[in-house]
């Protein structure tokens, strides 16, 4: 497992880890870490089978698989409890986290998450299998950011997409892996568990995420006992990303508060 551990300033500050969506790789939050770093020690890592973890991932892989992880990453790390932030498929991990082990969280943020996948969200990676499976990691790498982020936000930043997909075809995590990652975020059901989470939560959502509609971050808010919803108007799927200083903003607020 890769980990990055960086220290605060401040003297015995509490910990935030940080767990990335489908892609994995723990520089997917760099907008997030100089806002953090002033008042947490941050933990970020690749997740297993990306990034500088990449490994072979069994065939039935799973959110709980991905759980143990950050158990041991934080075992590694002399973390006791930390507050943990997940994007996506790492908001999964969390909810896993908080049902089976609430005593190693202090607070949990689930980013644009869901507690089982809609109709919707299924059919958008369903088709990006398809895309992969028929076309290639390269099709499949230049429609991604049409998931992530809002078509303005693109249309203003062209040539930081090309970037990124130079970037992803360069260090794609490989057919089978992404399969198997897809996998295991689409049979995740925690729906049945979220009255017995007592975990303080904060379930943030973008209303233009054309991946993960708005209505899954509501719904988990309402049925999770100890929820607070913090809806942005815009900034699509990667919210973190292409709006940081609201969302840190944001984060920072609830973070002080918990």
């Amino acid at each position: 497992m890769s980990v990055d551990v960086l220290e605060s300033a401040r003297e015995g500050a509490p910990t935030v880890l940080l767990s990335s969506g489908l892609g994995g790789a723990g520089g997917y939050w760099a907008p997030q870490l100089d806002a953090l770093r002033a008042r947490f020690r941050v933990i970020t890592y690749d997740q297993a089978g990306t990034g500088r973890a990449r490994r072979d991932l069994p065939e039935d892989y799973t959110i709980g698989a991905m759980a143990d992880d950050v158990l041991a990453i934080l075992d590694q790390t002399a973390t006791a409890t930390c507050h943990f932030v997940g994007h996506a498929l790492g908001g999964l991990v969390g909810l896993d986290l908080a049902r089976r082990v609430p005593q190693r969280l202090n607070s949990l943020t689930v980013v644009n998450g869901w507690a089982a996948v809609d109709e919707h969200t299924k059919r958008c990676f369903e088709a990006r299998l398809l895309l992969l499976e028929h076309a290639g990691p390269s099709a499949y790498v230049r429609a991604q950011p049409i998931f992530l982020y809002p078509a303005l936000w693109l249309a203003q930043n062209a040539e930081r997409a090309r970037s990124e997909d130079a970037h992803g075809l360069t260090h794609f995590q490989g057919e089978e892996t992404l399969r198997r990652r897809i996998g295991a975020l689409l049979r995740f059901d925690a729906a049945a568990d979220l009255a017995a989470i007592g975990t303080l939560a904060f379930v943030m959502g973008a209303r233009d995420d054309v991946l993960v509609p708005v209505s899954q971050s509501e719904e988990l808010a309402a049925r999770l006992p100890n929820a607070l919803l913090h809806v942005a108007d815009y900034g699509g799927h990667a919210v973190n990303v292409t709006m940081p200083d609201a969302f840190n903003a944001a984060l920072l607020d609830f973070l002080g508060r918990s």
